[in-house]
């Protein structure tokens, strides 16, 4: 039986800050807590935009605004960055952190004996995949455990009754890694960047071409004398499993055989929550403003209708596919998952709905002032979106900063003036209203 003392009736929603200003939009947006990069020892050293000073800034607002935030230093480090990996925990163990992220065995107990009034809460780049783990972490001293994207909600249940003390945290929203956390050798090979260290370029999610071998191969392929393509349809079968094809499409991109569909569980947290999930956790450190303000959104309206004793509102699912995504999968939260949760026809979902056109700057009456993301004309329809509302309306006007009226705004070309019927607030957005699409609530 489930150890219903120990759940709790709202779990946190815990975001990412990628930046200083996606930690305020994260914030303001709904989130209880944040998680951001220690610079040097994080799995997105490659794109944190943070300095040790800013950071610990960052802890300070955080505070400020009743809220907590996570400081993440979890990668496996050897031996020449052990003195600097522990001079870093102590600089920011000052700042009281709510807790580090860790993975590695021995930095964790030396981060528990040092800097006893800062949690520690164990990465998922450790894998933790059973309650034995769990157990033994627990009487190691970690408060909490990021539990790995492999396990289903039955496992997680018996996580929570075999060790109730310890807290859980899961991944409700985000990208999926083809490989064990973080334990992926691809970035590696290809360009010497290391999973491990933090440098991951996302090599599973490449595009790959599929050549016929040439006669007289040997092994070195010049560029003067190139195979050719194969043409065709071509599917993988594995030999254990006769009759299961798994297509390897190609457009004129190249393949996709490595690229997973993205974790989507808003349609689940009550489920989550009842399997004693105290920590809902989405992914995305380098996602876009957009992306992560519209999904903290709409996982905060959700977790507000549980605390309500409200039932699931189905349309959270179509707000949420107007972020740019790959297909969405339960992933192995629900047992029936299979290799459908992975997109082998395209990197991404080719015909999003909406589509970021900016940020909201400023505004005079009449007009906001917008960043613009991606290009936008007179005529079009576009969502404003704000932490406290929405609101649909069409561009009925646009100038340049000097005044002069135009017809088109491109990405990158910097701000204009969109003429609008409403006040703007802080952390607002626009987004492009595309041709319309079917619905997006089927999940594989």
């Amino acid at each position: 039986m489930t150890n219903s003392s120990n759940i709790q009736s709202v779990p946190e929603l815990l975001a990412p800050a990628g930046s200083r200003e996606k930690m305020d939009y994260a914030f303001a947006y709904g989130a209880d807590a944040v998680y951001a990069g220690v610079p040097k020892f994080s799995l997105r050293a490659r794109d944190n935009p943070f300095k040790d000073a800013t950071l610990r800034d960052a802890i300070e607002r955080t505070h400020e605004l009743g809220k907590k935030i996570y400081i993440t230093a979890n990668i496996l480090p050897p031996n020449r960055k052990i003195e600097a990996f522990k001079k870093s925990l102590a600089y920011f163990a000052e700042a009281r952190p709510d807790a580090f992220i860790m993975a590695d065995p021995g930095l964790i107990g030396y981060a528990i004996k040092e800097f006893p009034d800062v949690p520690v809460h164990l990465s998922v780049q450790s894998n933790t995949i059973n309650w034995e783990s769990a157990k033994f972490w627990y009487e190691c001293g970690v408060q909490r455990i990021i539990l790995s994207r492999e396990l289903s909600l039955p496992e997680i249940r018996e996580f929570h009754e075999k060790v109730p003390g310890l807290e859980l945290e899961a991944f409700v929203h985000g990208a999926i890694c083809i490989a064990y956390s973080g334990r992926c050798l691809l970035s590696n090979y290809f360009n010497h960047r290391d999973a491990n260290q933090g440098t991951c370029t996302n090599s599973c999610r490449w595009e790959y071409d599929i050549h016929q071998q040439p006669a007289g191969y040997d092994g070195y392929v010049s560029d003067t004398h190139r195979p050719d393509l194969l043409q065709g349809d071509y599917f993988l079968e594995e030999r254990e499993r006769p009759g299961e094809l798994m297509p390897i499409d190609e457009d004129e991109h190249g393949t996709y055989i490595m690229n997973s569909k993205d974790l989507r569980a808003i349609e689940l947290l009550s489920q989550m929550r009842d399997a004693g999930i105290c920590s809902f956790k989405i992914e995305g450190r380098s996602k876009t403003l957009y992306y992560l303000s519209l999904v903290i959104k709409n996982y905060r309206r959700a977790l507000n209708d549980l605390a309500a004793g409200k039932s699931f509102d189905s349309s959270l699912i179509d707000e949420i596919a107007k972020t740019a995504n790959r297909g969405f999968t339960s992933a192995f939260l629900v047992p029936k998952s299979d290799h459908q949760t992975e997109r082998f026809d395209s990197p991404q979902e080719p015909d999003l709905p909406q589509v970021f056109a900016g940020q909201v700057m400023d505004h005079r009456p009449g007009w906001m002032e917008v960043e613009v993301k991606n290009r936008i004309k007179l005529g079009d329809r576009v969502e404003y979106i704000a932490p406290s509302g929405q609101q649909v309306f069409t561009i009925s006007g646009m100038e340049k900063q000097t005044g002069e009226a135009i017809e088109v705004a491109h990405g990158g070309a910097g701000r204009v003036w969109i003429a609008c019927d409403m006040q703007p607030e802080p952390f607002a957005l626009l987004s492009r209203i595309c041709e319309p699409v079917t619905s997006a609530s089927a999940i594989s």
